[in-house]
């Protein structure tokens, strides 16, 4: 079986030779993202892989089934990148990553431990050999209400993770979990934006779900309450987190991610002027801290996403299905 990988990363090389071999693929190679002109790279195979910056809409998915590529893997979690609608109606199909949560969830955990301990203005400090402590007291996790936002395999392993903190949390999700009812208390939205002093979100990103976070939300929850995302940056409303911030309504921020981060996030852009012109300024700030949407990215997670680039395309052409199947 021949098929495309592209947006390629210097860190699948490895795990992608030992793949090769073991499912006996023959593979076309590209740092590239898929696009109409990109596409000619993949001709004469029956799938490709991509990841989050390619951007599959109606027209490159006419094109695609027109090449020929019968199977699709994006080897991420997420998929809002690709028209799945259209790509069901012609025929295609497609698979994501499925990795553990355990990444996200140790990432989450440590966003909510910089932002509570002050750790940005603290490492500035450092930085100017200032190792003064004024405006750097922080506070315990013990002593916090911590609201999750969706109870799935990410939320459910932040939640047992913190439940070690001994702190009070709430949740709120579409699907209620017995299992995590040993650990947190289900309640409603408006309860858990009221009661929160840090609020994590981990949910997908849907036409429901986008910009939930909002000046109205915002404005029911706690003065100082602390903000954490590492789900979807278009969860948030970025001008209503700059409001917040100056406001001070807003506490701190910790976001992985951070709404119109492509093109930007995953790119060395150190010599070009930031477009994101919303994200420069929210930086600037002492009480956010922003990291490059990696809180995914482990060795174990890494070679999981490969795996499942891989093995989809190919249980696909053998049994017609897949596990981590989306269409």
């Amino acid at each position: 079986m021949k098929i495309a990988f592209f947006e390629l990363r210097k860190d699948e090389e490895e795990i992608l030779k030992k793949l090769e071999k073991e499912y006996s693929v023959d593979v076309v190679k590209t740092e590239e993202i898929l696009t109409q002109e990109t596409l000619l790279m993949a001709k004469g195979c029956e799938g490709i892989s991509i990841l989050g910056h390619s951007k599959l809409e109606r027209d490159l998915l006419d094109s695609i089934k027109e090449a020929g590529i019968k199977y699709i893997s994006t080897r991420i979690i997420g998929y809002n990148h690709i028209d799945i609608e259209h790509a069901k109606k012609i025929g295609l199909k497609i698979c994501n990553a499925d990795y553990a949560p355990n990444g996200v969830a140790d990432f989450t955990i440590m966003l909510i431990l910089l932002t509570i301990r002050n750790y940005k203005p603290a490492m500035w400090r450092q930085n100017v050999n200032d190792y003064s402590l004024s405006g750097l007291m922080g506070r315990e996790i013990r002593n916090l209400t911590i609201g999750v936002i969706g109870t799935g395999k990410i939320g459910g392993t932040v939640i047992k993770s913190l439940a070690g903190f001994q702190c009070k949390i709430l949740a709120n999700s579409e699907y209620e979990s017995d299992e995590i009812k040993k650990y947190a208390q289900y309640v409603s939205m408006e309860t858990l934006y009221k009661e929160s002093d840090v609020i994590s979100l981990h949910v997908p990103l849907t036409d429901e779900s986008y910009h939930m976070i909002n000046k109205e939300t915002i404005d029911k929850m706690k003065d100082g309450v602390i903000l954490i995302n590492a789900a979807r940056g278009e969860l948030m409303d970025i001008q209503a987190l700059i409001k917040g911030i100056e406001d001070q309504k807003i506490g701190a921020l910790g976001l992985d991610v951070i709404e119109n981060e492509n093109g930007i996030y995953h790119m060395d852009r150190k010599s070009d002027i930031i477009q994101n012109r919303d994200m420069a300024y929210l930086r600037q700030f002492p009480n956010v801290v922003l990291t490059q949407h990696m809180a995914f990215y482990t060795d174990s997670a890494t070679e999981s996403m490969g795996r499942c680039g891989v093995e989809g395309l190919v249980e696909f052409k053998k049994k017609g299905t897949y596990r981590c199947e989306i269409a």
